[in-house]
């Protein structure tokens, strides 16, 4: 493990901070008029991936993680975890429907994704920025209505609940940003 100080923070990176595993999500240098400078961090908790606020002394410094990615794909859902495979080893990976059930609305099977771990524990998965899904339930579509600028819900072929324009039907395949869930355009 390296020690790094934390005036080096760099979004992404990872760190091992009060028993547990951090992905800084954002920071800011700060040096007040009176005092000493600071670092105010937004961290991410890659176990229970609650989001909490912490403030550095321009002095302290930090352990980075060492944190492993494989590739991998996604098989299926036995009821109570997913199953991934390592396309290289043919290795299968059960990880519990709990530790993922936010990026679960955007797997599909046999999609490739980027399990990560440290020191052997499963900690989650990295989704690609977009994936592409199928629209299986939603209002039909408003001839005409292309401009007014609302939307209306459909949910995915995966469950996912996702504001789309009125111009879209069942059967359409959009293309979905996985950070927040938001509707990109219609895949071609």
């Amino acid at each position: 493990m390296t020690m790094i100080s934390v005036n080096e923070f760099k979004n992404g990176l990872t760190i091992e901070y009060n028993n547990d595993l951090w992905r800084i999500v954002e920071f800011q240098h700060v040096k007040p008029g009176k005092g000493g400078a600071f670092v105010r961090s937004k961290l991410k908790s890659l176990r229970t991936g609650a989001v909490q606020e912490y403030t550095f002394r321009s002095t302290a410094k930090v352990e980075t993680a060492d944190i492993q990615t494989r590739q991998m794909q996604y098989l299926y859902n036995d009821g109570s975890s997913y199953v991934f495979m390592d396309t290289a080893t043919y290795e299968q990976l059960e990880v519990p429907n709990a530790q993922i059930d936010q990026e679960a609305k955007y797997l599909k099977e046999n999609m490739i994704v980027n399990i990560i771990s440290h020191n052997g524990e499963t900690l989650g998965l990295d989704l690609p920025n977009t994936v592409d899904l199928k629209v299986v339930e939603t209002e039909p579509g408003i001839r005409g209505d292309t401009s007014s600028g609302g939307g209306k819900p459909a949910t995915m072929e995966t469950g996912l609940v996702v504001t789309v324009p009125f111009f879209i039907n069942v059967g359409d395949v959009l293309t979905i940003n996985t950070s927040d869930g938001s509707y990109v355009s219609r895949s071609k």
